[in-house]
């Protein structure tokens, strides 16, 4: 059976002071949802009022009981722009490697990983997926083997009327439409 955890009338009073001095509004809607299990409020209620699920609304309330109030305020989330290089250093990264293909040459996405490492001195995983995608950069490949191949034994069969056919004598037509 889960643990559960109780707030106090005084626990709710300084969470809605806390309440008053933020702005954040993710922020004074967790802190809300702990005054209220403070206030008496079921999981249930606190989900219709706040919009939260229970289940989420009960990891609050022990977030809070077991590392307090400042804890509520981060809620795990990272930044999104994590680029390495502004659009035209891109650009300019990628513009040799262009140069390259436009020459017939082919290009790999480890040669291209390699340079990537090598001009920012830190590994890069995925993140050259994502700048090749960002700049219409496509994967094109040749095919293992043509879709429409022969098989063998129709190979084989073709060699044989080739080989038949070189012993037979070829006659020529006249322009009259004769054997010669």
């Amino acid at each position: 059976m889960p643990k559960t955890y109780t707030i106090t009338a005084e626990n709710a009073r300084v969470i809605r002071e806390a309440m008053d001095k933020k702005e954040n509004q993710r922020f004074y809607k967790r802190l809300l949802a702990v005054a209220l299990r403070g206030e008496g409020k079921s999981n249930g209620e606190i989900a219709e009022i706040t919009g939260f699920n229970g289940k989420y609304v009960s990891q609050l309330v022990s977030l809070y009981c077991r590392l307090g109030l400042s804890n509520l305020a981060s809620d795990g989330r990272k930044g999104g722009n994590h680029r390495n290089m502004s659009d035209d250093e891109e650009r300019e990264f990628l513009e040799s490697f262009r140069k390259k293909a436009e020459k017939g040459q082919i290009i790999t996405v480890k040669e291209m990983t390699a340079a990537y490492y090598k001009k920012l001195g830190k590994s890069c995983n995925k993140e050259i997926y994502y700048l090749l995608h960002k700049h219409g950069w496509r994967k094109i490949m040749p095919r293992g083997k043509h879709p429409k191949r022969a098989t063998a034994e129709e190979i084989e069969s073709s060699k044989k009327l080739t080989n038949n056919s070189k012993n037979c004598a070829l006659s020529t037509v006249s322009t009259r439409g004769e054997f010669a």
